[in-house]
């Protein structure tokens, strides 16, 4: 009920401010020689808060490991510059240097009887993951990191690395490109990845016990493209090949399944700039 609450109210703060940026451009005398739409300003005069809110359609697969995959809404929420007085301001104007911002992650609950092979397993909260993410992006490249504890079902501390390059065919289009990598400590892989001698004794001995160790969880590729359809409002579209290593790929539950994971996106977001001080 939650996340479709929030869902909604995101929905009507976008529709609101669509129907409002569709106003700014209602008809009027015509013009054979319109000027073509202006990309947003990189200039946001004295805001000392820019932002964006949107929404994804994810596809993915349904548990970690698993062969089969779902679509789910995942919300896009991201800090591009913020300025305090007395204390500096984080990222860049221009959406480039260095940037800092919160990270969220959610994983639903993973019910052993929705899933034909893992019969004998026991189920798994749904986990929910707060932490911060920073980047430095350059002309052409950028780095990042996210780490985030982890909460419910799995517990501990979990993350992810990458670079990219960066390819600008035009003032609206951004392209992305490059390797990534996802950690996660001990206890969150005990959660998804281990098995247990009560679970192995259930599962009739299809599985057998195992306890993984924290480290690097997966390996892969990831891409996105993000067009800005009109000032302020962007389409995104996200994918990603990984590969689960380590202790991850050896589980019982992986081998059960697939080792190789997918995923794509594809959103709608806006920015926002607000005046704080």
């Amino acid at each position: 009920m939650i996340v479709r609450t929030g869902v909604a109210a995101l929905a009507l703060l976008l529709g609101s401010s669509l129907t409002a940026t569709a106003a700014d451009h209602a008809a009027g005398p015509y013009d054979p020689n319109p000027a073509p739409l202006a990309p947003a300003a990189y200039d946001y005069g004295d805001a000392d808060f820019v932002f964006e809110l949107g929404i994804s359609g994810f596809v993915s697969p349904e548990y970690d490991g698993s062969d089969e995959y779902q679509i789910t809404p995942v919300p896009i929420v991201s800090v591009e510059y913020l300025s305090i007085p007395g204390i500096g301001a984080f990222g860049g104007k221009d959406g480039r240097g260095f940037s800092i911002g919160p990270s969220f992650g959610y994983t639903g609950e993973r019910k052993a009887s929705d899933f034909p092979e893992l019969a004998g397993l026991n189920d798994v909260d749904a986990t929910f993951e707060l932490g911060l993410k920073a980047s430095y992006e350059w002309e052409n490249a950028e780095i990042y990191g996210a780490a985030r504890y982890a909460f419910g079902g799995g517990e501990g501390l979990v993350g992810d690395i990458g670079a990219n390059l960066i390819v600008r065919p035009t003032e609206r289009i951004i392209l992305k490109a490059g390797p990534t990598a996802s950690f996660a400590s001990s206890d969150y892989m005990d959660a998804y990845f281990g098995v247990t001698t009560s679970e192995a004794f259930a599962s009739g001995g299809r599985f057998t016990t195992y306890a993984p160790e924290g480290g690097f969880k997966s390996v892969g590729v990831a891409a996105s493209a993000r067009y800005e359809v009109v000032p302020d409002w962007f389409l995104n579209a996200d994918a990603s090949y990984e590969r689960l290593v380590g202790d991850a790929k050896d589980s019982p539950i992986v081998k059960a399944g697939d080792e190789n994971q997918y995923t794509f996106g594809l959103g709608i977001s806006r920015r926002f700039s607000l005046d704080l001080f």
